[in-house]
């Protein structure tokens, strides 16, 4: 349990601060292509028995490649080859596996079990979590100016190929430590909720990534509590409470809350003096 917590808080910082640029950038989708283009990378790197983690990270990385490639060669839009690049990195994932007969457990990666982490998982997120939250301190300002201005960062002589390899760098990365505590089908959901949920309650970037750390960690580690408790699947209770969360903020944030707006709340006191005059006459 200690090892699980540590785990969930180090989680809980580190996607909510890298999930808040896929969030502005409006490419949250990409997080979900990577999570499930490592699967290949897995099933080579244990049947060559390599560390996984690295066939992992290769794979992720190499479908981002994939992705751009099929973008800037051709009019189909990135949406389209996110899809396209996102099932069949999947499926080759899965051949892979029963190609090569690998005895890799297929059911812990793809829905998580934070409850098994051991020593060695826990230092390899503390190692991966200090080196991107320290790139992303030291180059903060650039990495905003690329976010909201792309085409500006480059006409300032910003090397924004280089930064666009780097957050695709950090993104794999979290979403390889995010592996063991929600598996590969629900690791989008760690890696976009908390922070979708911060942009909901204020308005800047670093106030985003803060607030969504907090969200983070919380969800993390009552749904972990859950998890233990209640005897249901660590991943899945960890994105329950996430997905709570949200649903919260959505309805009562109080800038961009649906019942919170001033035409909504409007037309739901206007409802409530109609049936009240209605509840008289009968």
């Amino acid at each position: 349990m200690r090892l699980a917590l540590a785990t969930a808080i180090l989680l809980g910082i580190l996607c909510s601060v890298v999930g808040s640029y896929l969030i502005v950038q409006r490419m949250g989708l990409l997080g979900d292509v990577i999570a499930h283009a490592v699967l290949p990378g897995l099933a080579i790197a244990f049947s060559l028995g390599i560390d996984i983690f690295v066939g992992a990270f290769i794979s992720g990385t190499l479908s981002t490649f994939v992705i751009s490639w099929i973008q800037s060669q051709s009019r189909i839009k990135v949406d389209v080859a996110m899809a396209l690049v996102f099932s069949g990195f999947l499926a080759l994932g899965i051949t892979l596996i029963t190609i090569l007969k690998s005895k890799l457990d297929l059911h812990q990666f793809l829905f998580g079990d934070i409850l098994g982490v051991t020593t060695t998982d826990v230092w390899k997120t503390l190692t991966i979590s200090v080196v991107i939250l320290l790139l992303v301190k030291l180059f903060y300002k650039e990495l905003l100016f690329y976010t909201f201005d792309p085409l500006g960062a480059q006409s300032v002589g910003l090397p924004v190929t280089l930064i666009h390899l780097g957050l695709t760098a950090a993104i794999t990365l979290t979403i390889i430590a995010s592996m063991q505590a929600v598996g590969i089908v629900l690791v989008v959901s760690l890696l976009i909720g908390p922070g979708v949920t911060a942009y909901l309650l204020v308005k800047k970037l670093h106030h985003m990534m803060i607030f969504g750390a907090v969200i983070g960690i919380f969800s993390s580690i009552s749904g972990m509590y859950f998890s233990y408790y209640l005897n249901v699947p660590s991943g899945a209770a960890i994105v329950l409470v996430i997905s709570g969360l949200f649903m919260l903020a959505l309805l009562f944030s109080p800038s961009q809350g649906i019942l919170t707006q001033p035409e909504i709340a409007n037309r739901s006191l206007s409802i409530l003096r109609q049936f009240k005059k209605l509840k008289k006459r009968i």
